[in-house]
């Protein structure tokens, strides 16, 4: 790719949070972040770094999460995993923090938001590096998928969260027409989350903004594989919290590993959980011990669908992006893709073009394309995806190339990989792969276009282009999944109500509905 490209993106992301800035007031406070060992070159050894949340006067456990740069492997330090005696003290100060913060007005609560838009604008570049060192991406995804997102939830939430919170009035029916029927919204208490480490800070926001301004307190178990930037990101919300004379323990970052999530889960009012599938059935069977809400959400293998009456030139661009952005560790990233007969060997062709231009290495170089594979492991797991496909005749026709990679860092790398012959009998079809691949079958009618797509046991997103909108939406509409995107890749998930992910509903499962019957 060429090196311009990153650049511009990253300039379109800076205009467009420079102009949310201008639209704070200029008497919203600015605050203050230690952020020194952020800045650190990431040269401590085993010996000399020791970081970790204090735990409350507790003794720092002797098991501990280790943290390192996947690009690099350089040593970040260590956290305490928490055991689940702690994990229920953090919960009981929180639920302590919920009962003053629940009366806290609308605009006391707005302030708090617009303190952390202004933060976080003022250092998105800061938050981006944190952002790239903990999981391997590069700066330009992080821009996208941690900055422009949260600061879209922030914006949306002050513009329409207060209204979505007022009482509302309903219909009694024929048979009471004498009596008046209003709903009214109250915070649930302590929400718990237990967030993926794709997208580190987002996935930290997320559910943090909603149940704040919501007015509830949350505590958030971190990813043991994105801990120690997840500890830099609570001290943004937590100087926030202090800045609008909040209850000082209304938001907890906890870490450590399946013990601490489980505890999380059953000491809390709601739990929201995004990773695999075999967690959420944990997670789903343990909630149900205190018949909590919980909100999951278990990853994806998004289809990319391409009809004959496309720019192709335009939509292989896109459909590179979908496949390769944060190295292809996106939960909405497009996984398989199915492209009409007649555009097939031209399709395939532009897009190996691409992917061949792509080079991969180590992301604050600054340099390249595509950063690294964040789990160790990870990468084999994606080759062994590949080996399958080949013994069952798929035939790799493009791959990107490697940068110059720390020894020690080599095997957090996968080159992006174009396959072709492939067909549903592979496990590249039908597992998640999470990773930069991009397999590609031809299709010959629109009624096998659905077939293919909707051969799956994952039902998270998909993506439509045609010439036709009408088409692309009539294919969409067919296709069993949550969110579709219609000549575009996942734009919809900055669409915080209309459609996509829903912010709106995620606003209201933070509070309990209470009807009320009034007499006239």
């Amino acid at each position: 790719m060429a090196f311009w490209w990153p650049l511009i993106v990253l300039a379109f992301a800076y205009a467009i949070c420079r102009f949310l800035l201008m639209l704070i007031p200029p008497n919203v406070p600015s605050i203050d972040v230690d952020a020194s060992d952020v800045l650190d070159d990431g040269s401590q050894t085993k010996e000399n770094s020791y970081i970790y949340i204090p735990s409350r006067g507790k003794p720092a456990q002797s098991d501990r999460v280790q943290c390192y740069e996947p690009a690099t492997m350089k040593y970040l330090g260590y956290f305490p995993a928490l055991t689940p005696d702690e994990v229920k003290e953090h919960v009981a100060q929180a639920r302590k923090a919920q009962k003053i913060w629940a009366k806290s007005s609308f605009k006391q609560r707005r302030l708090f938001l617009r303190i952390l838009l202004k933060y976080i604008i003022e250092h998105q570049e800061l938050i981006c590096e944190a952002s790239s060192r903990d999981t391997g991406k590069t700066m330009v995804d992080a821009s996208l998928g941690e900055i422009m997102t949260t600061c879209e939830k922030i914006t949306w939430l002050l513009a329409e969260g207060e209204r979505w919170l007022k009482p509302e009035y309903r219909s009694s029916g024929w048979s009471m027409l004498h009596k008046r029927s209003k709903v009214e919204f109250q915070p649930l208490g302590v929400i718990g989350a237990i967030v993926s480490w794709n997208y580190p800070f987002h996935n930290i926001f997320n559910p943090m903004l909603a149940a704040v301004f919501s007015g509830n307190s949350v505590v958030i178990k971190v990813s043991e594989h994105a801990t120690w930037s997840g500890c830099f990101y609570i001290r943004i919300i937590q100087a926030a919290l202090a800045a609008v004379e909040a209850p000082e323990n209304l938001v907890h970052v906890i870490t450590g590993f399946a013990e601490t999530g489980e505890a999380l889960v059953s000491a809390v009012d709601k739990i929201i959980f995004v990773g695999s599938p075999a967690v959420g059935k944990m997670i789903m069977a343990n909630a149900a011990e205190t018949l909590i809400p919980v909100t999951l959400e278990l990853g994806g293998k998004d289809a990319f669908i391409v009809c004959e009456d496309v720019d192709v030139p335009h939509v292989a661009q896109i459909a590179v992006r979908a496949a390769l952005q944060s190295s292809g560790q996106n939960c909405a990233g497009a996984e398989r893709f199915y492209v009409h007969s007649g555009i097939y060997s031209t399709f395939v062709a532009q897009v190996v073009k691409i992917v061949k231009s792509v080079c991969v290495g180590p992301p604050l170089a600054g340099k390249y394309d595509m950063g690294a594979i964040c789990l160790q492991g990870h990468a084999d797991k994606l080759q062994n995806l590949v080996n399958d496909a080949l013994e069952k005749g798929a035939v790799i026709v493009g791959r990107g190339s490697f940068g110059n990679l720390g020894e020690d860092a080599v095997d957090q790398y996968f080159p992006p990989t174009v396959l072709v012959n492939v067909d549903h009998t592979m496990k590249l079809m039908q597992e998640e792969a999470f990773g930069p691949i991009i397999p590609i079958m031809k299709f010959s009618s629109d009624e096998e276009a659905i077939k293919f797509a909707n051969d799956t046991v994952y039902g998270l997103g998909c993506a439509v282009f045609s010439g036709s909108q009408h088409r692309a939406k009539e294919i969409a509409s067919r296709l069993h999944c949550g969110v579709a995107a219609i000549n575009d890749f996942a734009s919809n998930y900055m669409c915080q109500k209309e459609q996509g992910f829903d912010f709106k509903q995620h606003l209201e499962q933070f509070i309990w509905f209470i009807n009320r019957t009034v007499a006239l």
